[in-house]
């Protein structure tokens, strides 16, 4: 069953149950029927209805952000830039989309020749909860204006937002079954990605679900595109503006109550200045304003589920026994609800929990590095990929370290690391691969079918 609970109090908010067999195969079929009619439509069409789901979204702004805070427990100021997120998003396929899917003329001994990007088909949608509207609209914008069916099945405990995305199409013109919700368990993730139907799946989620994904799309030969978690380092060298650096590193780490794949994971500072950027960043961590998410002052609310709390909670505890001195918070609080404190740990060393592993909360692994070439090297020790920063008031060094040092799928210097329309989005290793976004993201799911005339 999809079943919200408010994380901020427990109560329970709203249920959907679950598709049985006959549902789901019903949906499959008129997905597949809608691909047949939705790939003829043109382009201009394409972009003119998408370019009224981003009108819808700014319109209904305050009740689709209200979702989110009830659901998840987001503070209602970044739920809303997440509603205004998706509606940039819109705006920039159906300004782009035209010159990313032109044919493109390649000069050959043919008398002409070129590539045409065509779509696969119905694609298989997994979403996370943490970016319930954001997640959905980054895979599924670029693939619907390129001609392609979506299938979602997005995370159990946000069946509002899930209706709610649903509705947005329907209101904004789209003809029926361009974008289908499965409501359906993990245990039927199977069944429906060997359905001939289903010509592509993409995950965003760990890595765990991501290695399963993969198997199953190996198994039944399906393209997939895997965004999965990461456990980003974040570089402070010993000539970078310390305060700044540390605001930087403490939004990063708080964003999202520290449920976010790119947030700032492990922040490995030089030895030259560890003592003083951490008086910075413990500042700035433990004044943030925790609240009612739906509070106009609220920097950061609860975590998404009491699961998870309980989850971060045993991870920084395991962490302290292996040697890890906890700063600050550490502990759950005694109230209703799944809150957890901003956390620093210190001492953090490979072994741990708090080095090894993603932490999904609001908890900082803050690491001493010897020097500028140790920092690197504790960075790149890790099975993840997705995102890197570094902090340093050289830019050009900084630009070399991020071009050819560091090993993510996206590094930044001088800010934290973000998700943005007009750039590729993804990881490498364990963080998964494919790209989201710009036009790499575009191509992902199209056919980019050659033609050759003599």
């Amino acid at each position: 069953m999809f079943q919200a609970i408010n994380p901020a109090n427990n109560k329970l908010l709203s249920s959907i149950s679950f598709d049985d067999d006959k549902t789901i195969e019903t949906k499959l079929l008129l997905a597949n029927k809608a691909f047949e009619v939705w790939k003829k439509v043109t382009l201009k069409e394409r972009i003119e209805l998408m370019s009224s789901v981003s009108k819808i979204l700014l319109s209904e702004k305050e009740s689709y952000a209200q979702l989110m805070v009830e659901e998840v427990g987001k503070p209602i100021r970044a739920a809303r830039a997440e509603i205004e997120k998706c509606a940039w998003l819109c705006d920039y396929y159906s300004s782009n989309a035209p010159r990313f899917l032109e044919d493109k003329l390649v000069e050959t001994s043919a008398g002409k020749s070129y590539v045409s990007y065509q779509p696969l088909g119905t694609l298989l949608a997994v979403m996370p909860w943490n970016f319930p509207f954001w997640q959905v609209f980054r895979f599924a914008v670029p693939n619907i204006i390129g001609g392609n069916i979506i299938l979602l099945k997005h995370a159990p405990s946000v069946p509002a937002c899930t209706v709610a995305i649903d509705d947005i199409f329907f209101k904004a013109g789209f003809p029926e079954d361009v974008l289908v919700p499965l409501y359906t368990s993990h245990e039927k993730t199977e069944q429906i990605i060997a359905n001939s139907v289903v010509k592509g799946i993409t995950l965003t989620g760990s890595t765990e679900a991501g290695r399963t994904i993969a198997a199953l799309a190996g198994k039944y030969l399906k393209k997939s595109v895997l965004e999965l978690g990461g456990s980003d380092p974040f570089i402070v060298l010993a000539d970078a503006d310390l305060k700044n650096a540390a605001k930087i590193c403490a939004e990063s780490r708080l964003k999202n109550a520290g449920q976010s794949c790119i947030g700032a994971k492990r922040i490995i500072v030089d030895a030259l200045v560890y003592d003083e950027f951490l008086r910075h960043f413990e500042k700035y961590f433990s004044n943030v304003r925790i609240g009612n998410p739906a509070d106009e002052e609220t920097e950061m609310g609860p975590l998404g589920r009491m699961d998870l709390r309980d989850n971060l909670q045993q991870q920084v505890e395991r962490s302290v026994k292996a040697g890890a001195k906890c700063t600050l918070g550490g502990s759950i609080p005694e109230k209703e609800g799944a809150w957890y404190p901003p956390t620093i740990l210190t001492e953090v060393k490979k072994g741990m929990p708090a080095f090894d592993e993603e932490l999904f909360g609001p908890v900082a692994s803050i690491i001493k590095a010897r020097d500028e070439e140790d920092a690197i090297r504790i960075a790149n020790d890790t099975d993840y990929g997705l995102g890197a920063a570094i902090f340093t008031k050289d830019m050009a060094k900084g630009e070399q370290i991020a071009k050819t040092k560091l090993n993510a799928g996206s590094c930044f210097v001088n800010e934290f690391v973000k998700s943005d329309p007009r750039l590729p989005f993804g990881g490498i290793n364990d963080s998964g691969y494919g790209r989201e976004l710009s036009s790499e993201g575009i191509y992902e799911f199209m056919n980019a079918k050659t033609i050759w005339l003599g």
